[in-house]
């Protein structure tokens, strides 16, 4: 790590964990900190809006790339991102989405892998490693039990303990510790696993419990956009970051909640650290690249495309019945 937490006012440590825009952080000039940028996925670099003209390559659905079954497919699809957002000059891809398929009436379930937690979890992880190769952040989302669009921010999922570990959490898990996944979306959903009943970006047990003490977990936690609506609730928690900006109730709330003592100190100073370090790996201490013109994968994207269509084959039968053609129309 370039900077030393302790070398930050506080007045510093409380603006690197907030927004300065929808999608950029707050830069620290003084120490050699540019802003970070992120964009949303995950199925292209949909980009920051301040590149006149951009375009993404568009990489098919998840669910389909799932259909594949092929670890090297999603790898490629990685490259994929990778290249694209170097091309946009973002840091982090709000990518994968790594929730489960629960029922077919959910809104974003063509952003989602499958309904099998050990396929998502081996197909994410080629496509996280990939893109992190290429020197981008991977966001893993939605962190947890978030499988539906209806009430998304006000339902709170009901998870026994042995179906959330084995089912709903495990995707989770093995990007963090098999694929080093670099950042964590809580979602805008709350979880109730029967000891704590908490809004996702709030819930102790989840984000510090089980991500952060028993996975081991040391990159960032960033909220959903606008997910986060209170500030020591969240902070507490182990909420690390609270997008968009520049205005979250932590920029307008977090520095009186550490000066009068809600918000301990040494709470601000782990997640600044996490920032921090997020930076150091991602080139947040040199010099932004300048955004360049997007690559050209159209042969690549069409290879991926193709794999993920699956034909029943049944011996010598159709799918469905072949049309039957009378002698007249011949």
């Amino acid at each position: 790590m370039s900077t030393p937490v302790e070398s930050l006012t506080l007045a510093e440590k409380v603006r690197l964990l907030t927004g300065a825009t929808p999608w950029r952080l707050h830069p620290l000039p003084r120490v050699g900190l540019r802003a970070l940028v992120f964009s949303d996925g995950p199925a292209g670099v949909r980009g920051t809006g301040e590149i006149p003209g951009w375009t993404t390559a568009a990489l098919p659905a998840p669910s389909a790339l799932a259909a594949t079954w092929d670890e090297d497919a999603l790898r490629r699809a990685g490259a994929i991102l990778a290249a694209e957002a170097r091309a946009a000059g973002v840091d982090v891809v709000l990518a994968p989405v790594v929730n489960l398929q629960r029922t077919p009436l959910a809104g974003r379930h063509f952003e989602y892998f499958s309904e099998d937690p050990l396929l998502i979890a081996r197909l994410a992880a080629a496509l996280v490693t990939a893109l992190q190769e290429g020197g981008i952040a991977a966001c893993a989302k939605h962190f947890a039990a978030n499988d539906s669009e209806t009430a998304r921010t006000s339902y709170f999922a009901q998870v026994g303990e042995r179906a959330l570990r084995e089912v709903y959490l495990a995707p989770f898990e093995h990007l963090v510790r098999e694929a080093g996944v670099r950042t964590v979306m809580s979602a805008y959903s709350g979880l109730d696993d029967g000891t704590e009943r908490a809004p996702a970006g709030s819930h102790h047990r989840l984000l510090t419990g089980i991500l952060k003490r028993e996975w081991g977990f040391d990159g960032v936690v960033v909220s959903d956009w606008a997910a986060t609506t209170s500030v020591v609730e969240p902070a507490l928690a182990g909420l690390d970051l609270a997008m968009p900006g520049p205005t979250s109730p932590w920029s307008e709330g977090l520095l009186d909640a550490v000066r009068d003592g809600r918000v301990p100190e040494h709470v601000l100073d782990e997640k600044v650290e996490r920032v921090l370090r997020l930076a150091s790996l991602v080139g947040g201490f040199e010099e932004p690249t300048a955004p360049g013109p997007a690559p050209e994968p159209a042969d690549e994207l069409r290879k991926l495309a193709a794999s993920s269509m699956v034909v029943l084959r049944r011996a010598d039968a159709f799918p469905t019945a072949p049309p039957r053609i009378s002698a007249a129309s011949r």
